[in-house]
């Protein structure tokens, strides 16, 4: 539960970054299918984090998430990491993401790639695709996201 908090504090800290930081916030709800072993489940998250303009096609950011395995007894894969990418056209964003991810008592690295895509000025959606590294079994995780930008 602590780890939680210290997440969700961490997203509302980013949410009241004023608009001068030269970014956009963001906040989301996630889901998808993560697979490992043979074995697939579904999972549910959250996530959230700050993009920083890195001129008119590049940008690097925070990125801040929690997901859940859909099946009793899981438990939740907390992660804190980094995300750099460019920009195609003027509502998509393309990139790769990294970091550490928390859960049972251990912490593995994470990477992966995602598209990002606005629907309007405040709205995305976005697909992603993370590989969390363990020393017993690596986690895929492949999810969809809809999100709100400020």
């Amino acid at each position: 539960m602590r780890k939680l908090t210290i997440i969700a504090t961490a997203i509302a800290a980013l949410a009241t970054t004023p608009a001068y930081a030269g970014g956009e916030g963001r906040v989301e709800a996630r889901g998808g299918i993560a697979f490992a072993g043979g074995d697939s489940e579904a999972f549910a998250g959250i996530g959230g984090g700050y993009d920083f303009d890195l001129g008119k096609s590049g940008f690097i950011g925070a990125d801040l998430g929690a997901d859940k395995l859909l099946v009793g007894g899981s438990k939740v894969f907390f992660s804190t990491g980094a995300r750099v990418g460019g920009r195609v056209g003027e509502k998509t964003k393309i990139y790769a993401t990294g970091g550490i991810a928390f859960c049972c008592g251990a912490s593995d690295f994470y990477a992966g790639a995602g598209v990002q895509h606005k629907f309007g000025d405040k709205f995305y959606g976005k697909l992603e695709y993370r590989r969390t590294f363990s020393s017993f079994v690596d986690v895929n995780f492949v999810g969809i996201g809809l999100g709100a930008a400020f």
